[in-house]
Parts: structure tokens; sequence; C-alpha cells
């Protein structure tokens, strides 16, 4: 038996959740810039993590969940992910976005996963604060994926990660085989190989032997 661990944001989607909410917020460019910093690896990914969060501070409750509502998957996201589970594969989406957004996706898509840890955004009296709350914050998607291994009585060797950012490299290297999804500098490297589309990756399983 084997399993696939998917980063949210870059890879299953095409955006970053919280890009999204700060272009709401008035904040797009400063906040992408911290993105993308992040993404490369030159923040901690929780220090960009909370940076970026303070920065959406104030934005009403009700435009941060128009934002997770709008959320979608990459085109033929949907399809890998509905095959992988008819074929009795656990799939798992590791991120460090916000699981309403992930949820929204998913449903929009018509599809699930068998396990999803995300952060959030934190609210108070209708308002975003400014602070985010989450198992990745702090902890890390090496640590993730061995939870959700032991979960599905699957080895870490057995399963297959898949991810593009810097914050995907501890999820990418505890894995059996890694997968960079069109993956930012430095990260190729820690992956068996890297794919730029849906389908690709589709091959890619086919190879692995977990898409028939």
């Amino acid at each position: 038996m084997a399993l696939v661990a998917f980063d949210f944001d870059g890879t299953l989607a095409d955006s970053e959740m919280l890009d999204r909410i700060a272009a709401r917020a008035g904040v797009g460019d400063e906040v992408a810039t911290i993105t993308e910093r992040a993404m490369r690896g030159e923040l901690s990914y929780a220090e960009s993590l909370r940076e970026r969060a303070s920065l959406v501070g104030g934005l009403p409750e009700d435009d941060a969940h128009e934002v997770y509502s709008g959320v979608r998957l990459r085109e033929g996201a949907a399809a890998v992910l509905a095959d992988l589970r008819d074929a009795g594969v656990p799939v798992v989406v590791l991120t460090g976005g916000f699981g309403p957004g992930v949820e929204a996706a998913l449903d929009a898509a018509g599809v699930t996963a068998d396990r999803v840890i995300a952060n959030r955004l934190l609210v108070a009296d209708g308002e975003l604060t400014g602070d985010v709350d989450g198992p990745l914050v702090e902890g890390t998607k090496d640590d993730a994926l061995r939870e959700v291994c032991e979960q599905f009585g699957v080895a870490p060797g057995d399963a297959l990660a898949v991810g593009d950012g810097a914050n995907d490299v501890p999820m990418l290297d505890a894995a059996g085989y890694a997968v960079g999804f069109d993956p930012k500098p430095g990260v190729g490297e820690h992956c068996d190989e890297s794919v730029a589309s849906m389908p690709s990756l589709a091959s890619v399983l086919r190879e692995r032997g977990l898409l028939a």
C-alpha cells in the first residue's frame, strides 16, 4: 500500500491563498513579495507566515470567507485526486494554507481527500486578527507526513510527495519518492523528478504503479 501527499498552494491550486486574501485587504504587493521570498527559502516559513498574516489583520471575516469560497483546484487536479482514491490510494493534503479554502476547492471539484492538515487565520469580533495558528506554522511537513503515514499504516518510504516550495522540502525529503510541481529555485534538487502539469503528474503516478 502507498500514500500520496500533496501540497496545496502552488501545487493542487495555482495560486497562494494568502496572496488572494491580501489582495482583498489591499496589501497584495507587500504579501506577494514576502511569499516569494519564503518559497525561495530566504525566510523561515513560520516567520514569513506570521508577517504576511499580520498584514491582513482587520479584514472582515465575511471577506475572507468569500476568498476561501473562490479557491479552485488547478486544471486536471480533480481527475488525479479522484483516480488515486478510486485506486484505493490514500490522498492527503499537507498545507501551510488554510483549511476553509482547501475544503471549498475540493467541494467545488466534487472530490475529497482522506486527510487535510492545514492552518487557520484567527478571527475576533468579525475580523481577522492578524494572527495565524495551526499544526504547520511551526510544525514541518516531514512530521505531518509521518503522522498521516502512521494513521494509514504506510511507511514514509512508501509515500509519494508532491510540492513546489521551500516549506515542502522536509516532506519531499521524508517521502520515498518526491515530485516537484514546477518547483521553486532550490527545491528541484530535493525531487526525484519534476513535472509542470497534472497530466504529467498522472503519468508519473502510473509509472510508479499508483494508477492503472
